[in-house]
């Protein structure tokens, strides 16, 4: 998706041009490089948030669960997420018609609520297999914790397609599947970048690794179609709402269990 003003792939990273290296060396670069950004975006998500929390502590300040979820949606996700995606694209040189932003068309609005019904519908069968053979899942952190307290909920609605989408979009979807799309096959791009956005979720997750791995992989399924849409569209807009509609939906339905039929046990499908 990268236009023809960027610089080529190899060059802009670094290295010698296509001519001057391997198609193998290439492919394992593009990977090396993909799977960097996404964990270097955690890392410094990670370390603001922490950051924040020793000062907020140091002024005496007490960390609420509410709090807690403001920092890492503005620190890890905003900032940290869409910060090193940026900076990124300032170290290639590249425009912001790298990661394909702009005003949708109404063809990318069909896809976008075409990509909405079909990752809901996903994770519904999804969910369908693995409660039919008895898996157990791992809930999402923040989940749990709105269903400790349910304004929480109400924050990451909104936060969805505010902070959410946006962050993990613009990194995942813009730097890294644009990345592997450079040297790889789309349909392949799109599998390993969506292998790798479930897999950063596994910190996001509560309970035994194996209940982590399960949920895993259901967020990939949402996943895919995020990047899908993205391909077909090449509007990094267009994910966006896919993917904020997708977990404002899960979080308003949490919400409404919570506050008018019970509790859920587990929300695996939150990506």
């Amino acid at each position: 998706m990268t236009s023809s003003s960027d610089p080529s792939p190899a060059d802009a990273d670094g290295l010698t041009g296509p001519s001057g290296t391997s198609v193998a060396f290439g492919i394992l670069w593009s990977l090396i490089v993909a799977g960097g950004v996404a964990i270097i975006g955690i890392i410094i998500g990670a370390v603001l948030v922490a950051a924040a929390a020793i000062g907020l502590q140091t002024a005496a300040i007490t960390i609420t669960p509410l709090l807690q979820i403001v920092l890492s949606l503005a620190l890890a996700t905003g900032v940290g997420f869409g910060g090193v995606a940026l900076a990124y694209l300032w170290y290639r040189g590249s425009g912001i018609r790298y990661i394909g932003f702009q005003i949708p068309s109404l063809r990318d609005i069909a896809f976008s609520f075409g990509g909405y019904i079909a990752s809901l519908a996903l994770l519904i069968t999804a969910a369908a297999i693995i409660s039919t053979i008895g898996a157990e899942t791992a809930p999402n952190t923040a989940a749990q914790a709105g269903m400790e307290n349910p304004e929480i909920l109400l924050l990451l609605i909104p936060a969805s397609f505010l902070l959410i989408a946006p962050g993990e979009e613009l990194l995942y979807r813009g730097i890294v599947q644009n990345r592997l799309c450079e040297t790889l096959p789309v349909p392949i791009a799109i599998i390993l970048a969506s292998l790798i956005f479930a897999s950063i979720h596994y910190f996001s997750l509560a309970g035994a690794p194996q209940a982590r791995l399960v949920s895993i992989s259901i967020l990939v399924l949402p996943t895919l179609v995020f990047g899908t849409v993205y391909e077909l569209t090449n509007n990094l807009v267009v994910p966006v709402l896919v993917h904020g509609a997708y977990n404002a939906t899960l979080f308003s339905l949490l919400y409404i269990t919570i506050k008018f039929g019970g509790r859920l046990a587990q929300t695996p499908g939150i990506v």
